[in-house]
């Protein structure tokens, strides 16, 4: 069970291993876009390349699609990022359940594990292997590993990495563990912090913050859901910024040149890298520079 591009090296990987998959569980096809094209999700799209049937509920407690997944006869349930919560039935029907979870454990519990592990300025992310029980991502874990978050790095790296650490880990887990070789460790719950799914207030950019946590607010929302800003009233989106030198009221512009614009924040500054204008494409910062910002000038302000 999963739905984004992180959980397709996860159905790959089993698959490739040997692991008989009897069924594929993945949320709706959406609208998407300025189009609204219909898509399917990406799990979708790969289990159609193993020809393997696909389950897509809106919700699984209580369905149809639940109904008839119970009458597979599956020994295990794999999920990694489906993005529904699955119900104790569901879970009873089968020998065991494990979920291949994007946060080093008992830290980050929810959706967006990631994005909280840059905003916070952590040094590593990492995957861990955890039973599945009725509370969300409350489980015994099973196994965990680790990996460094570099300045480099924003939500989109991060998730390519840790989508191949999760299959590389979960094939590594799963021999020993279904031998009962393994000894799932509780989660100490005086360490359990949660991150849930950001919202439009957390996206906007706070220019009285540190020069550091505005970096890692952009990075850390890139590229979705995107951190965002006002310019001449109206949202002006910022997909990509570095640490720079300067001074000056916080969102103000102390810097400009064709191919850089630079705005302070409390206690020094960013540069611009990657920037989206209300009604336009993501771009350069260069692009824009040459165009809607030409009539930016020093001391104009960002709120």
């Amino acid at each position: 069970m999963g739905t984004p591009a992180f959980s397709v090296p996860v159905l790959d990987g089993l698959i490739e291993a040997g692991y008989e998959v009897v069924a594929v569980v993945t949320q709706p096809d959406r609208a998407v876009g300025r189009k609204k094209e219909i898509k399917m999700t990406p799990v979708k799209v790969a289990a159609q390349r193993y020809s393997l049937p696909v389950y897509q509920p809106e919700k699984i407690s209580g369905s149809d699609e639940m109904a008839d997944l119970m009458q597979l006869g599956a020994d295990i349930i794999v999920t990694a990022a489906f993005g529904q919560f699955l119900p104790e039935k569901l879970l009873n029907s089968v020998t065991h359940a494990v979920n291949v979870h994007a946060s080093l454990l008992p830290k980050y519990r929810g959706g967006a594990p990631v994005h909280y592990a840059i905003i916070n300025g952590d040094e590593q992310a990492g995957v861990t292997i955890m039973e599945m029980v009725k509370q969300m991502d409350a489980g015994d874990m099973i196994s965990q590993k680790a990996i460094p978050i570099t300045d480099t790095d924003d939500v989109g790296t991060m998730f390519e990495k840790l989508s191949i650490v999760g299959r590389d880990l979960l094939l590594a887990t799963l021999p020993d563990y279904l031998l009962g070789k393994l000894h799932p460790t509780p989660q100490d719950e005086k360490l359990v912090t949660f991150s849930p799914n950001i919202t439009s207030e957390e996206e906007k950019i706070d220019w009285s913050a540190s020069a550091r946590d505005v970096f890692n607010q952009v990075r850390g929302m890139s590229p979705w859901p995107v951190a965002h800003t006002t310019w001449q009233g109206a949202r002006f989106k910022l997909h990509a910024v570095r640490v720079a030198e300067g001074s000056g009221k916080p969102g103000q512009v102390i810097d400009k040149t064709k191919k850089s614009l630079v705005i302070a924040t409390h206690d020094g500054a960013v540069s611009l890298v990657s920037v989206q204008p209300a009604g336009k494409p993501k771009m350069p910062i260069q692009d824009f520079l040459n165009g809607l910002g030409k009539m930016i000038n020093i001391g104009d302000q960002f709120e």
